[in-house]
């Protein structure tokens, strides 16, 4: 028996916090085998294979299907596809990207099963840049030894890979579809098994209003929480729904700290607010150079890739340029392209810039970097599986251990396919009919005005940023503790919540998620990977090469606690006077035992 398989045959503990969004009532309930939460490349994936092995599946998104983060991924796809290329070599480059914290059970996985993930993509109707004789062309990214990057449409990969997958999804037997909805939190039984999820539609098609959907498995793949920023690359849906329902279901996160800024993003000016335009990696990766005010190419002699170095890393020597030379931006030369290559492999690119007064034919790109992909989330085995029965996620929402400290460029979109694919077969291997669901007993969680939004973006822009510190991460934690508070405190008062709808659930989210990244970017005292501490800058391999892992007590506190390693579990945490419980970071042999459930049991 596998350690996997063991976990799956233990019994589980009831995790649920009890805590739940102020909402109405469910005024309606469907019934489903499955239930899954987006429709990115993640969601997607799920839905069809599950699908196609027979189960009723209801596909549940935010706005309409196309309108998550796959359809704004415009380098590609990274996969070992090309002559010479293997998925040791997949392997090793994501290993040193990730800073030390990289599963690697879990992106052997990633790697072995991803060049064959993306030809079922191709079968199911993606089509991807190829030459005369349809053999596909692959590019470079930051952190790649070797072209391994399909990439569609020159710079519209995700909007290829997000019209096939919807295409598929709408021709498929045993699909409902839900659009114009938010998931608010997940339902379980009297045994702590999951039971399906309440949701809200907006005004549109055949159902409104706070509803119920019944399941036995949960697949959360609701994508990022780049909006907890000022300034990303996210689309507006991305509030860290997912992450903040999982926490409320008792769920554990991890790596939440681990935000990667994207280096080159196309800058604004210096109130520019919401999503930004993304400058793709792939466009260093056909040669363009970052440089200064002056011309200067200054990632020469920062490291042997120069402009095509992990992406952590180039956003540091940005920042630090611009930080020398008091300017706003960088800028990015690609002028030597000429227009016909511009047209013809980023058209997208060329359009966005060209909207914004830009001619990137002719001119320098100014650029700066801007909130873009969560590393971490909610935690998961090797199969998808969270620490709550039948609960999975999947995507940019999950932690499945394959990004580390720092993702890779176009690793994101081969891991949503590879552990939809798992998910589905766990789901398959695994049938289970929902339970009763049981109402928690403690009154739902007040809900901050819509208006907290932007207090919430400015308080983590100016204090867990790019550039971090004690100083800034405390000041941080105290006014996002102020406006929890103050929220609990008015309803524990006189009963007083802001009016419930979707501006109060996506702001309470955001605060939610906030807190929890602050709070282990204050405990992880070095410089790692994207998580840039000022005043830590070394990277501690001998304190610090081990994973924080965060869950939300039915006090709503935070438990936050080290593991001994990236592949295994410390030991139990114990509680912080300041409401944060934090365990011990190593025994005096620097590990500890794996415990049951721990990531040892899941990861291997």
């Amino acid at each position: 028996m596998t350690a996997n398989d063991a976990r799956a045959a233990a019994p589980y503990a009831d995790p649920s916090t009890g805590i739940r969004l102020h909402a109405p009532a469910p005024g309606w309930t469907i019934a489903s085998d499955v239930v899954v939460v987006g429709s990115g490349v993640a969601g997607l994936t799920v839905a069809l294979r599950c699908a196609a092995a027979g189960a009723k599946v209801t596909v549940v998104t935010k706005a309409h299907l196309d309108d998550g983060s796959t359809r704004w991924a415009q380098g590609g796809i990274a996969a070992a596809l090309g002559d010479g290329d293997t998925p040791d070599q997949h392997l090793a480059d994501t290993l040193v990207a990730g800073a030390g914290l990289c599963d690697e059970p879990a992106v052997r996985a990633l790697v072995t099963e991803g060049p064959d993930a993306v030809r079922r993509l191709i079968a199911t109707g993606a089509h991807f840049d190829a030459d005369e004789v349809g053999t596909i062309l692959l590019t470079r990214e930051g952190g790649h030894h070797r072209r391994r990057i399909a990439h569609a449409g020159g710079d519209a990969t995700g909007a290829e890979i997000s019209r096939a997958l919807i295409a598929a999804v709408r021709a498929a037997e045993g699909i409902k579809l839900v659009e114009n909805a938010l998931v608010l939190d997940l339902l379980t039984d009297v045994a702590g098994r999951t039971a399906g999820v309440t949701l809200h539609v907006m005004g549109e098609g055949q159902r409104d209003g706070v509803g119920a959907v019944r399941a036995g498995a949960v697949v959360l793949a609701t994508g990022g929480m780049g909006q907890v920023f000022s300034a990303t690359t996210n689309p507006p849906v991305s509030t860290g729904d997912g992450v903040a329902l999982a926490l409320r279901a008792g769920a554990e996160v991890s790596d939440l700290e681990f935000v990667q800024f994207h280096p080159t993003v196309l800058w604004l000016g210096p109130d520019a607010e919401g999503q930004q335009p993304l400058v793709s990696e792939a466009v260093r990766g056909e040669g363009a150079h970052l440089v200064d005010a002056d011309g200067v190419r200054f990632m020469v002699g920062q490291h042997e890739l120069a402009e095509l170095a992990p992406r952590d890393i180039v956003a540091k020597a940005i920042m630090r340029r611009m930080r020398e030379t008091g300017a706003a931006h960088m800028y990015l030369d690609a002028r030597h392209f000429g227009a016909a290559m511009w047209q013809e492999r980023f058209p997208t690119i060329l359009a966005a810039c060209r909207a914004h007064g830009i001619d990137p034919v002719t001119q320098p790109i100014p650029v700066a970097p801007a909130a873009h992909y969560a590393s971490g989330g909610v935690r998961t085995d090797l199969r998808g599986r969270t620490t709550v029965p039948g609960l999975y996620a999947c995507g940019e929402v999950a932690c499945t251990g394959v990004h580390g400290a720092n993702r890779l460029a176009s690793n994101s979109l081969l891991e949503g396919l590879v552990f939809a694919e798992r998910i589905a077969a766990d789901i398959a291997a695994h049938p289970a009919g929902p339970g009763e669901p049981v109402l928690p007993d403690p009154a739902p969680a007040p809900l901050l005005a819509s208006e907290a939004r932007y207090e919430v973006q400015r308080i983590m822009t100016a204090g867990a940023g790019v550039l971090r510190s004690a100083e800034s991460l405390t000041a941080a934690a105290a006014a996002l503790e102020r406006l929890h508070t103050a929220a609990v405190e008015a309803y524990e008062r006189d009963g007083k919540t802001a009016e419930p709808c979707v501006e109060t659930w996506e702001a309470t989210n955001l605060a939610l998620v906030a807190r929890v990244l602050v709070a282990a970017a204050r405990r992880r005292e070095e410089t790692r990977g994207c998580h840039w501490r000022e005043d830590r800058p070394a990277r501690d391999d001998l304190t610090w090469r081990r994973h924080l892992v965060v869950r939300l007590t039915a006090h709503r506190t935070l438990e936050v606690r080290t593991t001994a390693g990236p592949d295994f579990d410390a030991t139990v945490p114990v509680r912080h006077p300041a409401g944060v419980v934090e365990g011990p970071a190593f025994g005096d042999d620097g590990a500890a035992a794996a415990q049951p459930g721990s990531a040892a049991g899941r990861r291997a």
